[in-house]
């Protein structure tokens, strides 16, 4: 095997175990838990809020609106989300032209 058949086929793998982790991913609701989560700490702090109002404390808006989460997102993930969407697409695609015409033929 040719040294550039090698590093062909390795790239091919590590693209393939790359596309799988992010599809996984996507498809276990990972990042549907992280919007979830964000939403549940915006009702934390809207109780926080309304608990403050109530026990007579000075309120700034500032304060609540503050949200520590560290964002992982970078431009690597966001081209390996793109990339799994736009294969997830195309794949859909042709396995349905593929059915479709497989129907035709048979049917």
């Amino acid at each position: 095997m040719k040294r550039g058949e090698k590093t062909f086929k390795t790239s091919l793998i590590i693209f393939f175990i790359i596309y799988i982790t992010l599809y996984i991913s996507q498809a276990s609701g990972y990042y549907d838990y992280q919007l979830h989560r964000r939403t549940e700490l915006t009702q934390e702090q809207i109780r926080k809020f309304e608990k403050d109002i109530k026990d007579g404390r000075p309120v700034d808006v500032e304060e609540y609106l503050k949200i520590n989460l560290k964002d992982y997102n970078n431009k690597f993930s966001s081209y390996g989300n793109s990339f799994s969407n736009f294969t997830s697409k195309n794949v859909k695609i042709i396995l349905e032209k593929t059915f479709g015409l497989l129907e035709q033929l048979l049917g």
